[in-house]
Protein backbone atom coordinates (compact mmCIF):
# COMPACT_ATOMS: atom_id res chain seq x y z
CA UNK A 1 0.00 0.00 0.00
CA UNK A 2 1.14 3.49 -0.37
CA UNK A 3 2.25 6.45 2.19
CA UNK A 4 -0.85 8.59 1.91
CA UNK A 5 0.62 11.42 4.57
CA UNK A 6 4.50 11.18 3.55
CA UNK A 7 4.28 14.50 0.82
CA UNK A 8 5.37 12.07 -1.99
CA UNK A 9 2.65 11.95 -4.82
CA UNK A 10 0.22 9.05 -4.74
CA UNK A 11 1.07 8.66 -8.48
CA UNK A 12 4.93 9.03 -7.70
CA UNK A 13 5.07 6.16 -4.97
CA UNK A 14 3.14 3.95 -6.95
CA UNK A 15 5.21 4.60 -10.34
CA UNK A 16 8.30 3.68 -8.23
CA UNK A 17 6.29 0.43 -6.69
CA UNK A 18 5.20 -0.54 -10.53
CA UNK A 19 8.76 -0.03 -11.92
CA UNK A 20 10.24 -1.91 -9.15
CA UNK A 21 7.59 -4.73 -9.67
CA UNK A 22 8.97 -4.68 -13.57
CA UNK A 23 12.49 -5.07 -12.62
CA UNK A 24 11.81 -7.66 -10.16
CA UNK A 25 10.33 -9.79 -12.99
CA UNK A 26 6.59 -9.49 -11.60
CA UNK A 27 4.89 -9.35 -14.86
CA UNK A 28 7.47 -11.63 -17.28
CA UNK A 29 4.86 -14.57 -17.73
CA UNK A 30 2.44 -12.77 -19.61
CA UNK A 31 5.02 -9.31 -20.57
CA UNK A 32 2.23 -7.02 -19.77
CA UNK A 33 0.50 -4.94 -16.98
CA UNK A 34 -1.98 -5.90 -15.40
CA UNK A 35 -5.42 -3.98 -15.79
CA UNK A 36 -6.18 -0.28 -14.27
CA UNK A 37 -9.03 -2.01 -11.61
CA UNK A 38 -6.12 -4.30 -10.84
CA UNK A 39 -3.50 -2.26 -10.13
CA UNK A 40 -6.44 0.07 -8.21
CA UNK A 41 -7.46 -2.37 -5.83
CA UNK A 42 -3.73 -3.52 -5.36
CA UNK A 43 -2.41 -0.20 -3.97
CA UNK A 44 -5.63 1.20 -2.68
CA UNK A 45 -6.54 4.18 -4.69
CA UNK A 46 -8.47 4.98 -7.75
CA UNK A 47 -8.58 4.10 -11.69
CA UNK A 48 -7.12 8.07 -12.37
CA UNK A 49 -4.45 7.86 -9.93
CA UNK A 50 -3.62 4.40 -11.75
CA UNK A 51 -3.53 6.16 -14.88
CA UNK A 52 -1.12 8.89 -13.76
CA UNK A 53 1.67 6.50 -12.48
CA UNK A 54 1.26 4.69 -15.90
CA UNK A 55 1.59 7.63 -18.28
CA UNK A 56 4.65 8.28 -16.32
CA UNK A 57 6.58 5.19 -16.80
CA UNK A 58 5.08 5.23 -20.73
CA UNK A 59 7.03 8.61 -20.69
CA UNK A 60 10.25 6.93 -19.71
CA UNK A 61 9.68 4.50 -22.54
CA UNK A 62 9.14 1.25 -20.02
CA UNK A 63 5.57 0.32 -21.19
CA UNK A 64 3.67 1.30 -24.09
CA UNK A 65 -0.09 0.86 -24.33
CA UNK A 66 -1.32 -1.23 -27.28
CA UNK A 67 -5.03 -0.48 -28.06
CA UNK A 68 -7.54 -2.92 -27.59
CA UNK A 69 -4.58 -5.03 -25.73
CA UNK A 70 -3.49 -3.48 -22.99
CA UNK A 71 -0.22 -2.12 -21.63
CA UNK A 72 2.71 -4.20 -22.68
CA UNK A 73 6.45 -4.02 -21.05
CA UNK A 74 8.87 -2.26 -23.53
CA UNK A 75 12.04 -3.14 -21.00
CA UNK A 76 13.00 -3.22 -17.68
CA UNK A 77 13.84 0.08 -16.35
CA UNK A 78 17.51 -1.10 -14.43
CA UNK A 79 20.58 -0.16 -15.73
CA UNK A 80 23.78 -2.32 -15.19
CA UNK A 81 26.93 -0.30 -13.62
CA UNK A 82 29.71 -2.33 -13.37
CA UNK A 83 32.37 -1.48 -10.37
CA UNK A 84 36.06 -2.12 -11.19
CA UNK A 85 39.19 -1.15 -11.16
CA UNK A 86 38.55 1.09 -13.58
CA UNK A 87 35.42 2.04 -12.78
CA UNK A 88 33.73 5.66 -14.94
CA UNK A 89 30.17 6.93 -15.07
CA UNK A 90 29.73 6.94 -18.67
CA UNK A 91 31.90 4.21 -20.30
CA UNK A 92 30.22 2.03 -16.99
CA UNK A 93 26.30 3.07 -18.56
CA UNK A 94 28.02 2.68 -22.04
CA UNK A 95 25.28 2.32 -24.79
CA UNK A 96 22.39 1.78 -21.94
CA UNK A 97 21.64 5.14 -21.87
CA UNK A 98 21.66 7.86 -24.61
CA UNK A 99 21.77 10.73 -22.69
CA UNK A 100 24.23 10.87 -19.65
CA UNK A 101 24.76 13.82 -17.37
CA UNK A 102 26.53 15.28 -14.54
CA UNK A 103 25.85 18.10 -12.07
CA UNK A 104 27.21 19.81 -9.35
CA UNK A 105 24.76 20.84 -6.50
CA UNK A 106 27.26 22.23 -4.17
CA UNK A 107 30.85 22.26 -3.13
CA UNK A 108 32.79 23.21 0.07
CA UNK A 109 36.44 23.55 1.51
CA UNK A 110 36.57 21.79 4.62
CA UNK A 111 38.42 20.04 7.41
CA UNK A 112 38.01 16.20 5.85
CA UNK A 113 35.74 13.82 8.47
CA UNK A 114 37.95 11.16 9.84
CA UNK A 115 36.80 8.72 8.46
CA UNK A 116 37.52 10.44 5.05
CA UNK A 117 41.10 11.94 6.14
CA UNK A 118 41.72 8.00 6.89
CA UNK A 119 40.40 6.55 3.52
CA UNK A 120 42.74 9.06 2.05
CA UNK A 121 46.27 8.74 3.93
CA UNK A 122 45.77 11.94 5.46
CA UNK A 123 46.33 13.64 8.72
CA UNK A 124 43.47 14.83 10.75
CA UNK A 125 42.12 18.06 10.09
CA UNK A 126 43.45 17.96 6.39
CA UNK A 127 41.94 20.64 4.20
CA UNK A 128 39.86 18.60 1.36
CA UNK A 129 37.24 20.05 -1.44
CA UNK A 130 33.75 18.32 -0.98
CA UNK A 131 31.55 18.19 -4.28
CA UNK A 132 28.24 17.13 -3.98
CA UNK A 133 26.86 15.64 -7.20
CA UNK A 134 23.66 14.19 -9.34
CA UNK A 135 24.13 11.92 -12.23
CA UNK A 136 21.45 11.28 -14.21
CA UNK A 137 20.59 8.95 -17.12
CA UNK A 138 18.01 9.79 -19.90
CA UNK A 139 16.71 12.56 -17.79
CA UNK A 140 16.24 10.18 -14.88
CA UNK A 141 18.22 10.60 -11.53
CA UNK A 142 20.63 7.18 -11.06
CA UNK A 143 23.08 8.76 -8.16
CA UNK A 144 23.76 11.10 -5.74
CA UNK A 145 27.21 11.01 -4.71
CA UNK A 146 29.33 12.75 -1.93
CA UNK A 147 33.04 13.59 -3.43
CA UNK A 148 36.22 14.22 -1.44
CA UNK A 149 39.74 15.89 -3.00
CA UNK A 150 42.89 17.07 -0.96
CA UNK A 151 42.29 20.48 -1.42
CA UNK A 152 46.04 21.29 -1.84
CA UNK A 153 46.59 18.87 -5.15
CA UNK A 154 42.38 19.78 -6.21
CA UNK A 155 41.62 23.12 -5.10
CA UNK A 156 40.27 24.24 -7.84
CA UNK A 157 38.30 21.10 -8.93
CA UNK A 158 34.77 22.34 -8.09
CA UNK A 159 34.71 24.74 -11.47
CA UNK A 160 36.68 22.35 -13.35
CA UNK A 161 33.91 19.80 -12.54
CA UNK A 162 30.95 22.75 -12.83
CA UNK A 163 32.22 23.12 -16.46
CA UNK A 164 33.36 19.90 -17.84
CA UNK A 165 30.58 17.85 -15.68
CA UNK A 166 33.08 14.87 -15.29
CA UNK A 167 35.10 13.96 -12.27
CA UNK A 168 37.80 12.02 -15.18
CA UNK A 169 37.99 15.21 -17.24
CA UNK A 170 38.70 17.15 -14.02
CA UNK A 171 41.39 14.63 -13.15
CA UNK A 172 42.75 15.19 -16.75
CA UNK A 173 42.80 18.92 -16.66
CA UNK A 174 44.24 19.13 -13.02
CA UNK A 175 47.23 17.44 -13.75
CA UNK A 176 45.92 13.26 -12.90
CA UNK A 177 45.48 11.83 -17.03
CA UNK A 178 44.48 8.37 -15.43
CA UNK A 179 43.12 6.94 -12.18
CA UNK A 180 42.41 3.46 -10.41
CA UNK A 181 39.82 2.25 -8.35
CA UNK A 182 41.40 0.82 -5.13
CA UNK A 183 38.51 -0.22 -2.70
CA UNK A 184 34.34 -0.01 -2.89
CA UNK A 185 32.19 -0.75 0.22
CA UNK A 186 28.97 -1.42 -1.12
CA UNK A 187 25.81 -1.41 1.42
CA UNK A 188 21.82 -0.89 1.36
CA UNK A 189 20.32 1.90 3.31
CA UNK A 190 16.36 3.14 2.98
CA UNK A 191 16.96 6.93 1.11
CA UNK A 192 15.75 9.90 3.13
CA UNK A 193 16.06 13.53 2.62
CA UNK A 194 18.17 15.00 0.09
CA UNK A 195 18.99 11.79 -1.27
CA UNK A 196 15.03 11.25 -1.70
CA UNK A 197 14.62 14.66 -3.17
CA UNK A 198 16.78 14.28 -5.85
CA UNK A 199 16.30 11.26 -6.91
CA UNK A 200 13.02 11.16 -6.69
CA UNK A 201 12.45 8.07 -4.62
CA UNK A 202 9.18 7.45 -2.43
CA UNK A 203 9.29 7.07 1.16
CA UNK A 204 10.57 3.54 2.16
CA UNK A 205 12.60 3.23 -1.23
CA UNK A 206 16.34 1.80 -0.89
CA UNK A 207 19.22 3.16 -2.17
CA UNK A 208 22.18 1.34 -3.00
CA UNK A 209 26.05 2.81 -1.21
CA UNK A 210 29.38 2.79 -2.86
CA UNK A 211 31.91 3.84 -0.34
CA UNK A 212 35.36 4.14 -2.64
CA UNK A 213 39.23 5.49 -2.75
CA UNK A 214 40.61 6.03 -6.32
CA UNK A 215 44.31 6.63 -6.70
CA UNK A 216 46.32 8.00 -9.39
CA UNK A 217 49.03 5.64 -11.51
CA UNK A 218 51.54 5.90 -8.68
CA UNK A 219 49.14 4.35 -6.35
CA UNK A 220 48.53 8.25 -4.38
CA UNK A 221 44.79 8.70 -3.26
CA UNK A 222 43.20 11.12 -5.04
CA UNK A 223 39.39 10.61 -4.25
CA UNK A 224 37.02 9.26 -1.66
CA UNK A 225 33.57 9.23 -2.67
CA UNK A 226 30.11 7.91 -1.20
CA UNK A 227 27.92 7.29 -4.34
CA UNK A 228 23.80 6.47 -3.65
CA UNK A 229 22.14 4.77 -6.10
CA UNK A 230 18.30 4.43 -6.79
CA UNK A 231 17.92 0.72 -6.37
CA UNK A 232 15.22 -0.04 -8.30
CA UNK A 233 16.65 1.57 -11.33
CA UNK A 234 20.30 0.64 -11.42
CA UNK A 235 22.14 -2.59 -10.54
CA UNK A 236 25.50 -3.07 -9.02
CA UNK A 237 27.79 -5.58 -10.15
CA UNK A 238 31.52 -6.12 -9.23
CA UNK A 239 33.45 -7.59 -12.09
CA UNK A 240 37.13 -9.06 -11.54
CA UNK A 241 40.82 -7.04 -12.09
CA UNK A 242 42.34 -7.53 -15.38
Amino acid sequence: MVERQSGVALWRQIADRMRLAINNGDFDETGMMPPETVLAGRFGVNRHTVRSAMAALVEEGIVRPIQGIGTRIERRDSLRFPISRRTRFSQGLGNQARDLEGRLLASATEIAPAAVAEALGLPIGTICVRLETLNSADKRPISRATHYFPADRFGDIAAVYERTRSITAAFQELGVPDYVRRSTEISAIHAEGDDMRHLKLSPGAIILVAAAVNTDLAGTPVQFSRSRFAADRVRLTVEPET
